[in-house]
């Protein structure tokens, strides 16, 4: 119960830190620093809590990546569905916790959905927000394979690099579909934001779930591809 409890800790720190400076700063072309700042926090939520909680759960505290460990053999099927549970909660207590900060502070929700993914930026393209959410998962789950492996020699830096990698999708995926790589960082502020009178990012979600959960798991069968014989 420990590792389960370690997710859901941790992916509600990523929706609350990650979606809440997307909520404050946007994610408007003009300007640019958003984009940044908003991909920045995201990235350093999973170094911190990669620190924080790895030790405990490996931090996954995403279900593409954990479906990319499950097919690389490095969890059970019954590790796999209790993370994503947890994972899912975890998401949903984050989104909560935007939704009671703001709405006692009065904060103007830039984004109109509790930092909830969209695809405006690709003009309302389902297929093209499956291809980019795709691709950037494949990079993020691949990079995170890599660095876990055993044979890895990257010392104490593998919280840093995975960091890093997920600041880098971001930079490219806000201006397309605000970027999830993370069903259940599209899921808790979707319902959260449904909830609270914005049913649209709901009507989008599955792009969000399907597109990441396949390049994870296309991200498993290439790395073992890659690794088969070393």
């Amino acid at each position: 119960m420990k590792k389960y409890l370690a997710e859901l800790i941790g992916t509600a720190v990523l929706v609350f830190l990650g979606c809440g400076t997307a909520m404050l700063v946007g994610c408007d072309a003009a300007a640019g620093s958003g984009y940044l700042l908003t991909a920045l926090a995201f990235g350093l939520v999973i170094v911190g809590m990669a620190y924080c909680v790895g030790n405990i759960s490996g931090c996954h505290i995403n279900p593409a990546v954990s479906l990319g460990v499950l097919m690389s053999g490095g969890m059970s099927g019954k590790d796999f569905v209790g993370y994503v549970i947890a994972q899912c909660v975890g998401a949903l207590a984050g989104a909560g916790l935007l939704a009671a900060v703001f709405g006692l502070g009065q904060v103007t929700d830039m984004t109109g959905g509790f930092g909830s993914n969209g695809l405006a930026g690709v003009n309302g393209s389902a297929a093209a927000g499956l291809l980019v959410e795709g691709i950037l998962t494949f990079i993020f789950v691949l990079t995170i394979l890599g660095v876990t492996d055993s044979k890895a020699k990257h010392g104490s830096f593998g919280g840093l690099v995975i960091g890093l990698t997920l600041t880098l999708v971001h930079i490219l995926g806000i201006g397309l579909t605000g970027t999830s790589v993370n069903p259940a960082r599209s899921f808790g502020p979707a319902v959260v934001a449904a909830l609270t009178g914005n049913t649209a990012p709901l009507g989008q979600l599955w792009v969000f779930i399907v597109g990441p959960l396949v390049g994870g798991a296309l991200a498993a069968v290439v790395y073992s591809a890659l690794r088969k014989g070393k």
